[in-house]
């Protein structure tokens, strides 16, 4: 992880993720994503009833690829929970289908039981 003080971008992400419990850095917007990775996470997240903060990285190139370095990860959409970074879609959706993503989520205060 770079140094968040001297990168505005980072700076945004790192307060972003530690302002809202459930933040989405995805394509598009959560009542429309503009790619089907997006699509699938926001349809997951809306099954399992947890509010979140949609990120559209489309807005801001540097953003877009901020993100990448801010977690070190190379795909969108990524996921963060309580600050942590969870993952991309593919980790969402083996979460949800082996059906450890909503307990993480109610242990970490996001979501009920």
């Amino acid at each position: 992880m770079t140094d968040v003080a001297a990168d505005p971008v980072h700076a945004f992400i790192a307060k972003t993720v530690e302002e809202n419990p459930v933040v989405l850095f995805m394509k598009g917007t959560p009542d429309a994503p503009r790619c089907g990775f997006s699509s699938v996470v926001v349809q997951i997240l809306d099954h399992v009833e947890a509010p979140f903060v949609g990120v559209d990285v489309l807005q801001d190139e540097e953003l877009r690829n901020g993100i990448k370095t801010y977690s070190d990860w190379p795909t969108i959409p990524q996921l963060y929970v309580k600050g942590e970074f969870v993952g991309g879609c593919d980790i969402v959706r083996e979460m949800f289908q082996s059906g450890e993503l909503k307990p993480l989520l109610v242990e970490k205060g996001v979501v009920s039981a």
